[in-house]
C-alpha cells in the first residue's frame, strides 16, 4: 500500500488559551478519488482544506485551500484540474453540488 496523496484539514478544538488556534491534521490515501472524497466531506463541514501529492511522486501537486473548490469539481464550467495538477487516470465519482 502506497500513499501518493495527502489531505490536511482545520480541526477546531475549544481550550483555554487566550489566543485562538488552529491546529490541523493529516491523512494520507492511495489514489487522487480517495483523497477527493475525503476532502469534499471536510470542506461541506466548512474546515479549511489543503491537498497535494506526497514525496517522491512526481510531478508534485499541490491544491492550496483557495483552489480546492475547483480541484473538488464544485465551480460549474471549471475544469477539474488546477494549473499544477495533472490528470488523474481514474474517473472521479463526485458530485458537483458544492456549497
Amino acid at each position: 500500500m502506497r500513499h501518493t496523496w495527502y489531505v490536511t484539514f482545520e480541526v477546531r478544538k475549544r481550550g483555554t488559551l487566550p489566543k485562538a488556534r488552529h491546529p490541523r491534521l493529516t491523512k494520507a490515501f492511495e489514489t487522487e478519488t480517495e483523497a477527493k472524497n475525503f476532502a469534499r466531506e471536510k470542506f461541506d463541514q466548512g474546515l479549511i482544506v489543503t491537498a497535494g501529492t506526497l514525496n517522491p511522486q512526481s510531478p508534485k501537486q499541490i491544491v492550496p485551500s483557495g483552489d480546492i473548490a475547483n480541484w473538488l469539481g464544485c465551480e460549474q464550467g471549471q475544469s477539474m484540474e488546477g494549473p499544477n495538477d495533472v490528470k488523474d487516470t481514474e474517473s472521479s465519482p463526485l458530485p458537483k453540488d458544492c456549497p
